[in-house]
């Protein structure tokens, strides 16, 4: 994985190129995984160092760089009991040249008097720490390294360490930036001072102080760090554990790497297991997308013990596979996406003691044979198999949709062997009839999910699910009037969706748990009967030919039948209903007005719009609670009345042939 301190951790990172600018851009980008391993030999690549500006600038001054104490919070041990950092008055940043701003150690000497004597004095026992520091032009080389480090810009150091030495740079937006370098005084030998080119005058050192202690030490918290890290994904967890040894330790943690995500990541077969075998601990693992994706979990296995949950995507899985997930004892659940199983000529056998779901979704198999005795949730959605057989005594919930290729039989003998089965989806299975439901009602009689959306070959006639909860039946053409009759025998019913149903002309229900029904797209539908005190959510829409809608509920708050052009009839009882909208029903009578009135059955009614009903000629509405009503493009009515004491908006939009209009706000006792 590394050879003389280079990482390479990723397929296809340049290897054999000989030269950084033949990466192409997607490998420079891949995953270098290889840091999170704990190793070494890596090094900062060198920084550049800026050209002089023309004019005068200050330069932060920092120490040698000490890579084993980078990220270390050793320099902040002392950092609460350390004796303030002396003021820096703005007329020592203008002096040529460095100066002790105590002689002897009597700080309490007034400057103003020493200046000169100073300029001119080398006494040994100066001490760093009351050192001034000296000015010089911007980006000029000093002993400490650049105030970049990392490759970026350094930020600003605050001065909270002991025995410190403050150091002032001015920025390239001529911001004033405040650093510090830590250098530790030992007292002792004199260190000459260094100058460069330029004239830029360095901190003079002394007591004994030599380059190997002169140190950046940048603490953040371990906490903090863990915060932070938890943010990133693995790509870029890499990348931050690059900076330090600190930052690497952190981003080594075990909680980032519970969750192995490889999607669509290219990443060689030695780097994944021996990223395994370190974090064996992990609990979910995704590799959708990955090539060779069989080989790197056949070649881990023994490392994955605590797997829990694995996702697969795309490529070949053979039966080698699937045998070899038995050495994950704590695996729940599998997903397998856009994949082909098998040689495409033997049966595909899935088989362990603890998988509680199981979802292949999209692939291609010729027969699958299942057989997970804790398996609770089964998805084959979309894969094109000939053949499926099921062994799962303890499924609740099973997917077939849009599994084409299988037969009526095979689905059957595939659902009747599964007794506590409570969810069934066998949308878009064309094959599917009658008999199979007839069957599964008997075989399954838990059940209180089943979508048969778009199977032609049902009609739904005689067949009895007694514990339906919720039924969705779109789109089948073998459903008419002579099927609600099945329908209603599921008393405990709640949800029912009958869209696109060709051949349906009347839907009448009495049920008294059903709170939803989908009415959408019914070319022949005529008459609408519903009954239910829990009735909450009515959906009906494109329903040309609807003539009678009679509803009862004591639930139903809100109610909208638009552009039905033939309803004429409309009887509620409907004791919370507030809001009801019947814009552009242009064959609704003056009927309508006794039925929205009082004692009509919507005695709670507040909004009320009849826009574009242009067979109205007489509004006469008496209604205690109405608050909005709008009548726009109502052309054909000549006359309006209105008794409704809470009224506060009128819309009369459009209403060109208005001869009449009564307001009576009659107040109620």
């Amino acid at each position: 994985m590394a050879d003389g301190g280079k990482m390479k951790g990723v397929e296809g990172s340049g290897e054999g190129t000989g030269h950084g600018e033949d990466m192409d851009e997607e490998a420079q980008e891949e995953l270098e995984l290889a840091l999170s391993l704990g190793r070494r030999g890596w090094h900062l690549p060198p920084v550049p160092v800026p050209p002089p500006a023309p004019a005068l600038r200050w330069s932060m001054v920092f120490p040698a760089w000490d890579p084993d104490a980078a990220g270390s919070s050793r320099a902040a041990e002392s950092v609460w009991d350390s004796p303030p950092v002396p003021p820096l008055r703005f007329r020592d940043m203008w002096r040529g040249g460095g100066a002790d701003a105590d002689a002897g150690g009597a700080r309490e000497a007034e400057e103003h008097n020493n200046v000169e004597e100073e300029e001119g004095s080398e006494d040994g026992d100066r001490d760093l720490q009351n050192k001034r520091p000296k000015v010089g032009a911007f980006g000029e080389e000093s002993s400490g390294v650049n105030a970049s480090f990392f490759g970026y810009e350094a930020p600003h150091l605050h001065a909270f360490a002991e025995h410190d030495h403050l150091k002032l740079s001015h920025g390239p937006e001529n911001e004033l930036d405040f650093g510090l370098s830590l250098i530790s005084n030992d007292g002792g030998n004199d260190i000459p001072r260094e100058t460069n080119s330029h004239g830029v005058c360095d901190v003079e050192r002394s007591g004994g102080t030599n380059a190997e202690d002169l140190e950046i030490r940048m603490d953040l918290s371990d906490d903090l760090l863990h915060l932070i890290f938890s943010f990133l994904c693995q790509k870029d967890l890499c990348r931050a554990g690059a900076a330090c040894k600190q930052w690497q330790s952190a981003s080594m943690h075990e909680d980032f790497w519970k969750y192995l995500k490889f999607e669509n990541t290219r990443i060689s077969l030695q780097n994944f297991v021996n990223i395994c075998h370190r974090y064996q601990n992990v609990t979910n693992l995704n590799l959708s997308g990955v090539l060779s994706a069989e080989s790197l979990v056949i070649e881990a296995i023994t490392f994955l013990r605590h797997l829990k949950t694995l996702i697969m995507g795309k490529g070949q899985l053979g039966e080698t596979f699937f045998q070899a997930l038995a050495e994950c004892p704590l695996l729940n659940t599998l997903t397998v996406s856009d994949a082909s199983l098998g040689s495409g000529i033997q049966e595909v056998t899935v088989n362990h003691d603890g998988l509680h779901e199981l979802q292949i979704v999209k692939c291609r198999a010729l027969r699958v044979s299942i057989r997970c005795h804790q398996l609770r949730i089964l998805s084959l959605r979309r894969t094109g198999m000939a053949h499926v057989s099921l062994n799962c005594p303890q499924l609740l919930e099973l997917d077939f949709q849009s599994c084409h290729k299988l037969s009526d039989t095979a689905i059957r003998q595939a659902a009747t062997a599964c007794p506590l089965l409570a969810s069934l989806d066998m949308s878009s299975c064309s094959c599917v009839t009658d008999e199979t439901l007839r069957e599964i009602a008997n075989a399954c009689q838990n059940l209180s999910v089943l979508d048969a959306s778009n199977c032609p070959n049902i009609s739904f006639e005689s067949v009895k699910l007694p514990m339906l909860v919720d039924l969705r039946l779109s789109s089948c053409e073998g459903i008419t009037s002579a099927s609600m009759g099945a329908v209603c025998f599921s008393r405990i019913l709640e949800a029912l969706q009958l869209d696109n149903c060709s051949l349906l002309t009347s839907v009448s229900l009495d049920l008294p748990h059903l709170k939803n029904i989908s009415l959408v797209h019914l070319r022949k539908f005529a008459d609408l009967n519903l009954r239910s005190p829990v009735l909450s959510y009515i959906k009906v829409s494109r329903c040309s030919a609807l003539r009678c809608v009679t509803i009862t509920s004591n639930a139903l708050k809100k109610l909208v039948l638009q552009k039905q052009e033939s309803l004429c009839n409309l009887s509620l009882q409907c004791h919370n209903l507030i809001d009801v909208d019947l814009s552009d029903c242009e064959s609704l009578t003056n009927e309508i007005c006794k039925v929205l009135s009082d004692g009509g059955g919507c005695p709670m009614l507040r909004s009320l719009i009849l826009d574009n009903c242009e067979s109205l000629s007489v509004v006469e509405l008496n209604n205690s609670s109405l608050v909005n009503l709008s009548l726009a493009g109502c052309r054909s009515m000549t006359f309006l009345k209105l008794a409704c004491p809470k009224l506060q908006v009128v819309i009369l939009d459009g209403c060109d042939h208005l001869e009449r209009a009564s307001f009576c706000p009659t107040v109620y006792g």
